[in-house]
């Protein structure tokens, strides 16, 4: 059964509205003096925007910033082309074309490592910043850590990132290789399989 509630009694000044809406008015306009003509950095400022990009937010440590592709010791991209991040992403925004090394490239990182990708593309207006391609990645040849946000543009061509600009931003401390390091084929404590040594 449901139960009654009795309509809550107003005063003559209440229902007339006028008074209430002189108070709420009050109380914005001593907000907006407040905050306005007082020092940003008072602990009583209630404000909290920012005057972007002239002041800029602390971003936390695990910020989720643009993308970015970690570099091997001889500058060459971390990524194998196997399209782990291009799978997993939801947004389908990562395209990428995978190359071979050639069999006689002097390079000893080439000898073992079969893949790289001749085209590496991210349309960050797809992107939905979720970072399961920094969790598919096994080799983590991609980061988010670069510790800034998009960068505001009217174009659209300034939001595709090809590998070039990707292999260009470096990380929130400057850095340009990985911060998570593991064994690459070749190296003597890498334990999967590679060319010479099969299942």
């Amino acid at each position: 059964m449901a139960k009654l509630i009795d309509k809550p009694k107003m005063t003559a000044a209440e229902s007339v509205y006028v008074p209430e809406i002189a108070k709420g008015l009050g109380v914005t306009i001593g907000r907006f003096f407040n905050n306005t003509f007082r020092s940003r950095q008072s602990e009583k400022n209630e404000i909290d925007t920012i005057s972007y990009p002239e002041e800029k937010r602390t971003y936390p440590e695990r910020f989720r910033g643009v993308h970015r592709l970690t570099h091997r010791s001889d500058g060459s991209p971390r990524c194998v082309a196997c399209l782990c991040c291009s799978t997993a992403c939801p947004a389908q925004c990562i395209h990428i074309e995978a190359g071979e090394y050639p069999a006689d490239d002097p390079s000893a990182e080439s000898r073992v490592i079969e893949k790289f990708p001749t085209a590496f593309v991210i349309d960050e207006l797809r992107c939905i910043f979720c970072g399961f391609c920094v969790e598919a990645c096994p080799c983590d040849a991609i980061r988010m850590d670069s510790g800034f946000h998009m960068p505001p543009s009217t174009q659209r061509s300034h939001f595709i990132f090809d590998k070039e600009m990707l292999m260009a931003i470096p990380a929130a401390d400057g850095s340009v290789e990985t911060h998570n390091p593991r064994p690459e084929p070749g190296d003597a404590k890498h334990p999967g399989v590679d060319r010479e040594h099969g299942h």
